[in-house]
């Protein structure tokens, strides 16, 4: 049990971690305040002065803004859906005993460890390209004609680039629960006779029910940010400028620090109320 002298000890042993991440987190988040209620312009003389919500109703009344939302949630939703949806199927096909099993978990989940810019590259270049993608041989062999993704069907292949991204990580996550699964109430519904879909319905799925919140929950809160992708792929032409684009586009393109500022004041508390709303999912589940 422990002394209260142990418990003070180990407080100030974990105080410099904690004064580290607060500040951390605290410094940017203070600065970008500060600079949301400036007009604060690099390359026109600096700092210009107090501007109170000038900033903010700038931004929010900008035609550009509600747009970037609509197409961040689009994407996020998007996303969403495929890595959750293949990755059980994937978990489920993982978890079948197999042939080199190791080494196929291995190559599914390697793609989460490729940097977003990279992944973007190679798939701008290797697959996507209309004149030299492996997409476009594949369209010109069966006698069709090769699409122009990033252009004509640019927000489908940035969801297809993330997607293929934290896939592995659903999977992962969800291969975890399944394989906490009690496979002896497998068998008794199976010798039961139930189908392989009802089983699936009324036992495997609600069992993978607070793996799903969880997926749900950081892929949010790291989709809401996305940005490597689209800067590289689309530049955010073509329908994709997402929210932190168009906080990009405000403080480099357009030089204006207090408008990005803002934006950015916007995007935090855009993932906050998402969050909150997927905490208490996250919460509900973990209670039942």
């Amino acid at each position: 049990m422990a002394t209260k002298a142990s418990r003070s000890a180990a407080r100030l042993m974990m105080a410099p971690a904690v004064v580290l991440l607060l500040g951390w987190m605290l410094v940017p988040l203070i600065m970008t305040l500060w600079f949301s209620f400036r007009t604060y312009l690099p390359l026109r003389g600096g700092d210009q002065g107090w501007t109170g919500f000038d900033n903010y109703v700038r931004f929010v009344s900008s035609s550009a803004f509600w747009p970037a939302v609509q197409t961040t949630l689009i994407i996020v939703v998007g996303v969403l859906i495929i890595t959750v949806v293949l990755g059980i199927l994937l978990a489920m096909l993982l978890d079948q005993p197999m042939w080199g099993q190791g080494i196929v978990r291995i190559l599914v989940i390697a793609p989460f460890f490729v940097m977003p810019t990279v992944s973007a590259l190679v798939w701008k270049n290797m697959f996507m390209d209309p004149v030299n993608g492996l997409f476009a041989h594949l369209f010109q062999f069966f006698g069709a004609e090769p699409v122009s993704w990033l252009s004509d069907a640019a927000m489908p292949s940035i969801i297809m680039i993330v997607s293929w991204q934290w896939l592995p990580f659903a999977t992962l996550i969800l291969l975890t629960a399944i394989q906490s699964l009690d496979s002896e109430q497998l068998e008794a519904a199976e010798m039961d006779g139930a189908p392989q879909l009802k089983r699936f319905f009324y036992i495997i799925l609600p069992h993978l029910s607070r793996a799903i919140t969880i997926v749900l929950l950081i892929q949010t809160i790291f989709l809401l940010a996305i940005f490597a992708e689209i800067f590289v792929t689309t530049g955010g032409a073509f329908g994709t400028r997402t929210l932190s684009y168009l906080i990009f586009q405000r403080v480099l393109e357009s030089q204006n620090v207090g408008l990005g500022s803002a934006g950015g004041v916007y995007a935090i508390i855009l993932a906050n109320i998402v969050a909150i709303f997927l905490m208490r999912i996250v919460g509900k589940n973990l209670d039942n």
